[in-house]
């Protein structure tokens, strides 16, 4: 990798020698915020241009200058080669931007009470920005927000000290796409969304992040590329609640949601399949139509399909604990009392984040109607339920290399088991380790949700039948209750 120069940068070239830097690897980037966007974008660029990330969490900063990596897309190779490499360092200083040719933002973008769009964070980091923002560098913002935050936000803010748009800095907007636990996609097979303040701006992000991903799409202005980011994930959250209503209406006509799926994706044009689940969660999805819904109602729009659609993913954390209910009820058995083992909590598969997972609010109103709830995750050690440490079951991560044996899952720990297909499929991937680990019964379950899992074919009777037939006299088949979650 070449050195890296702090020469300053005249006047009159100011934009041409941040390209240069760039196009020869020079360019020292920041990125300010390592969570499960920052990190594994610090890690890429670091891959090509001196790095360094800048967090708050003096533990997250910690752990990047040890070599280690506490995101499951990253590596722990990977980090400890760029930070050996001295390519890669990490800081809780904002300091370092004094340094930094290219600031990247990639901060939390929350909701406040009422579904209130919260860009605290951006505004905390554009004003550390501000501090120490010098002539000759790149601003850009990842973190998802409501169109206008980067014109009407970000650019006074960093205005006020007088150095002025593209004379002596360069702001745009790039919506990070990052889709945790997905091997198929890293940051450096998925196009980039690109909007500067100016056309100048456009040009200098676009060179920067051309040298990372396989192709970069410009648009005219950062709105555009903001609302972009909302739409994709608002089009998501929009065909969840239809599929999600269609699972219930079909249930109404006791037909199998699964076989009328896979009728219609036999057309080869104008259909694309969305499967129902219990709900929507992560940092996206349940998030991003609510910052769009606030921006329309600020220019007297009001989007209802957005907010119907908002209503009816999130109405089916009732439904999956009335489908339980129902389970039991025909095994004679009530809720309350009931024990009942919620299998996989994160909001998708492999990955440890739970949040916003519709497994809190199923868990929740679980334990509302009496019911003693256990989980098992495997990237789940401890998880949080109304300000309460929710017990895990004892056999509660399957990469440990001793895996405690139960006699009957089934009979031990739970009436009525729900299953998360998603989470049967990945501890599919744990290969003979989790077979020779489970007991026969544990087995039984693993095998015939196996074939749901290669099928994506949610049929419940299948299973039923493999349980039954392994498992007599332990377990009914109104007592299994499948959740199959292929929608996150």
């Amino acid at each position: 990798m070449p050195e890296p120069t702090n020469a300053p940068l005249q006047e009159q070239s100011v934009r041409s020698e941040l390209l240069r830097r760039i196009e020869t690897g020079t360019a020292r980037i920041a990125v300010i915020g390592l969570g499960y966007v920052g990190l594994p974008l610090a890690v890429e660029f670091a891959k090509r241009f001196p790095t360094v990330g800048i967090d708050v969490n003096r533990t997250r900063v910690e752990a990047i200058r040890e070599g280690r990596s506490y995101i499951g897309d990253v590596p722990n190779d990977d980090v400890a080669k760029l930070v050996a490499e001295g390519s890669l360092g990490a800081d809780s200083d904002f300091a370092a931007l004094d340094d930094a040719d290219c600031a990247i933002i990639c901060v939390p973008t929350p909701l406040e009470a009422g579904a209130q769009p919260d860009i605290s964070f951006i505004v905390s980091a554009t004003e550390q920005i501000a501090l120490h923002l010098h002539r000759g560098q790149l601003i850009v913002l990842e973190s998802t927000t409501y169109p206008g935050t980067t014109d009407e936000i970000m650019l006074p803010l960093l205005s006020a000290a007088g150095l002025r748009l593209d004379r002596d800095f360069f702001l745009a907007f790039s919506p990070e796409r990052v889709d945790p636990g997905n091997p198929d996609y890293k940051i450096r097979d998925i196009p980039k969304i690109v909007g500067g303040a100016t056309a100048d701006s456009t040009d200098v992000a676009s060179a920067l992040y051309g040298r990372i991903v396989p192709f970069v799409h410009r648009v005219s202005s950062t709105r555009v590329a903001e609302t972009a980011k909302l739409w994709e994930n608002t089009f998501r959250a929009v065909n969840i609640a239809l599929a999600n209503e269609m699972a219930m209406l079909c249930r109404h006509l006791a037909i199998e949601t699964s076989e009328v799926i896979a009728a219609a994706a036999t057309k080869p044009f104008g259909f694309m399949p969305f499967y129902p689940g219990p709900g929507v969660g992560g940092h996206c999805i349940p998030i991003d139509p609510q910052y769009l819904s606030w921006t329309a109602s600020k220019h007297g729009f009001y989007p209802r399909l957005i907010s119907i659609a908002d209503q009816i993913n999130r109405s089916m954390a009732d439904h999956i604990v009335d489908l339980v209910s129902d389970a039991l009820n025909d095994d004679t058995k009530s809720v309350r009392g009931a024990r009942i083992l919620v299998l996989g909590v994160a909001y998708k598969p492999d990955v440890e984040d739970v949040r916003m997972s519709p497994a809190i609010a199923i868990i929740e109103r679980l334990r509302s109607r009496g019911a003693t709830v256990r989980y098992h995750d495997a990237f789940v050690p401890r998880f949080q339920v109304e300000d309460a440490e929710q017990p895990p079951a004892p056999r509660r991560d399957l990469r440990e290399e001793r895996v405690e044996r139960r006699q009957s899952v089934t009979h031990d720990l739970a009436d009525s088991i729900s299953v998360r297909v998603t989470e049967i499929g990945r501890l599919k991937g744990e290969g003979e380790k989790v077979q020779q680990s489970l007991s026969p019964e544990q087995q039984a379950i693993l095998n015939a949700s196996h074939k749901l899992v290669d099928s994506k074919t949610f049929g419940w009777s299948r299973l039923f039948a493999d349980l039954e037939s392994v498992l007599p006299g332990n377990v009914s088949a109104s007592r299994i209750t499948v959740q199959n979650i292929y929608n996150d």
